[in-house]
């Protein structure tokens, strides 16, 4: 029986450490395969700062990461919820242990030499990104608009008292009393918005905006702000708790934390017109890297 051909998923970029080297084979990949650690194809471990590199990486079938059999699952949303979770789990569990760079979902090349060679050729960008990073994780912010309340008191009849008030001036009397409530709570959030980036700045100058986020992922709620932040580790703590005591004077609002996460929003370096591009991160399976 033949073996299946086989493709290098690349899960992330890592600084090995005695504890990811120690805790490696515990872990496993897409379809629970194992992972291994796979250096530069030079012969070279670091580049010439002394930082050692290594691909984080595991084999997947070619037939299910060829170039036209990814066009096809990512029409499939069970199978992309799969990949994207254990490529996820792959990463936080190697941020646990060491520095991690988290490459995309379904970077793969054709076998670990051509991998190999993707990281020599990248790794001095790589090395400077990974310093940058270093104790360092990323906490997200997320701004939401609670379900506008009811006011509390209805404005005056514009028919006069003991007036009845017609259905039609019924309704536009309620649509401008939800349009200055709803401007009021939005408002809130333009200030809530500037306190968190005022708290943030005490910790870090590095944040990225996400677009606000849309449909099953609020449900009733409107996500206003959906930021992420790079937060050095030992003042984490410091950085939540400061957040969590300002959310309370925003009661229209809910102020969410999330984190912390391997530095998902930060893998790229944010660009530099007088610099060389940063790293690649990805490259069909059937080509060399560039």
């Amino acid at each position: 029986m033949s073996i299946p051909a086989a493709l290098t998923y690349v899960y992330a970029v890592t600084q090995p450490t005695g504890s990811l080297q120690q805790a490696l084979p515990t872990l496993h990949g897409i379809g629970g395969t194992p992972l291994r650690l796979l250096s530069p194809t030079a012969g070279t471990a670091s580049d010439a700062t002394g930082v050692a590199l290594a691909f984080v990486v595991g084999d997947v079938p070619e037939r299910d990461f060829n170039e036209t059999a990814l066009k096809n699952h990512f029409e499939e949303l069970e199978w992309l919820e799969y990949v994207a979770r254990t490529h996820h789990d792959v990463v936080q569990a190697v941020a646990a242990h060491a520095p991690v760079i988290p490459l995309r979902m379904a970077t793969v090349y054709q076998d670990d030499h051509r991998a190999g060679q993707a990281l020599t050729t990248q790794r001095h960008a790589f090395a400077q990104r990974i310093d940058q990073l270093r104790a360092r994780t990323e906490y997200g912010i997320k701004i939401y608009l609670t379900p506008s309340a009811a006011p509390d008191a209805d404005p005056p009849d514009a028919d006069g008292p003991g007036q009845p008030t017609s259905p039609g001036k019924a309704y536009l009397r309620a649509r401008r009393v939800q349009h200055h409530t709803r401007e009021a709570v939005y408002q809130q959030a333009q200030h809530a918005a500037r306190t968190i980036e005022s708290i943030a700045a005490r910790h870090t100058t590095q944040r990225v905006r996400h677009a606000p986020q849309r449909g099953a992922l609020t449900g009733t709620q409107e996500n206003v702000l959906n930021d992420a932040y790079l937060i050095p580790d030992d003042q984490a703590d410091q950085f939540r708790t400061a957040i969590a005591d300002a959310a309370r004077d925003f009661p229209d609002l809910r102020i969410e934390v999330t984190g912390p996460w391997a530095p998902y929003s930060f893998a790229t370096p944010p660009p530099d017109p007088h610099g060389p591009p940063g790293p690649h991160h990805g490259t069909d399976a059937r080509q060399p890297p560039p």
